[in-house]
């Protein structure tokens, strides 16, 4: 019977920073970036929300009383949050669909050999990279009362035109956000579908399948990953749209039918001088966000 080794049956001790302590070094940058401007910021928004805060001049000492959930309670019979908390429902119902089936679509398209298709792959991507500034200029073209659009329709454009319609406000600079932000979310399709072995497609076609039966077959599960990555994004980000009502709409308008709640945040906080108040809203929006994604995840990952 073969003699034990010294060391056999003695458990390796842990080491206190892993395997590879140099993983920290390259993580480093990353944590302290996400402690000042994630954590940080977002802990002192949760202690400006338990009390009457206010801004002051550097270094002036003053009482900001603690309120504990008057801030909290404020918020729930507010009609300007009732408001903004339908629109933001109104925009990830056009924005997210559009985003997921048009980014796939169109991500499918420019994977092939199609004449021309660098020159589509960078078409798709440039509103992304474009200032919004610049962009929104040609929506306001497209969509003021004069704008091509309206003309194009000529008696079927709604009155008053889209962008000043609390029916059609919504829908336009939900519309605008797909568009500016599609190319993205193109890219990101266009990474998964490198992913998906040739063999599937190849078996597909031995089976029979179509091209529109190796889609859902093939292409759609192959990219589920994606999707589930596409869905939580574009929730985030209809859940902080500040950009859009602020350019297209004047601000929210027309009588607070696009504001959206980072608006209202800012509206509160900067222009009414209610920064406590505002922190409470922006919490209360953060939450939702994480619970948005974390069952976004559990129903869209298969894992």
């Amino acid at each position: 019977m073969a003699a034990l080794a010294p060391d056999a049956g003695v458990k390796p001790r842990r080491r206190l920073l892993g395997k590879h302590p140099i993983g920290l070094l390259f993580a480093g940058p990353y944590l302290i970036y996400w402690l000042l401007l994630f954590a940080y910021p977002l802990g002192f928004a949760v202690y400006m929300s338990f009390r009457d805060y206010f801004f002051t001049a550097p270094g002036a000492q003053v009482d900001r009383p603690f309120v504990g959930l008057e801030n909290y309670i404020r918020l729930i019979g507010d009609d300007d949050v009732h408001r903004a908390a339908l629109n933001v429902v109104i925009f990830i119902v056009i924005n997210v669909p559009l985003t997921v089936a048009l980014g796939l679509i169109l991500a499918t398209a420019l994977n092939t050999a199609i004449p021309g298709r660098t020159f589509f792959r960078v078409g798709f991507y440039l509103p992304y990279v474009s200032a919004s500034v610049a962009v929104v200029a040609v929506w306001l073209y497209l969509f003021n009362g004069s704008g091509l659009v309206s003309n194009l329709l000529g008696s079927l454009s709604p009155d008053p035109p889209f962008l000043i319609n609390s029916a059609w406000a919504m829908p336009i600079i939900a519309l605008f956000a797909t568009w500016k932000q599609l190319g993205f979310y193109v890219l990101v399709y266009l990474a998964a579908l490198q992913n998906i072995p040739g063999e599937l497609y190849e078996a597909a076609s031995v089976d029979g399948a179509g091209t529109i039966r190796k889609f859902w077959s093939v292409t759609v599960p192959g990219v589920r990953p994606a999707t589930t990555l596409v869905v939580i994004l574009a929730t985030i980000v209809g859940a902080n749209f500040f950009t859009e009502p602020y350019l297209l709409t004047g601000g929210g308008g027309p009588n607070g039918a696009s504001i959206s709640p980072v608006l209202l945040m800012y509206r509160q906080g900067i222009e009414q001088g209610n920064p406590g108040y505002a922190a409470a809203i922006g919490v209360t929006l953060a939450i939702i966000v994480m619970g948005l994604s974390l069952l976004n995840r559990f129903l869209l990952d298969e894992e």
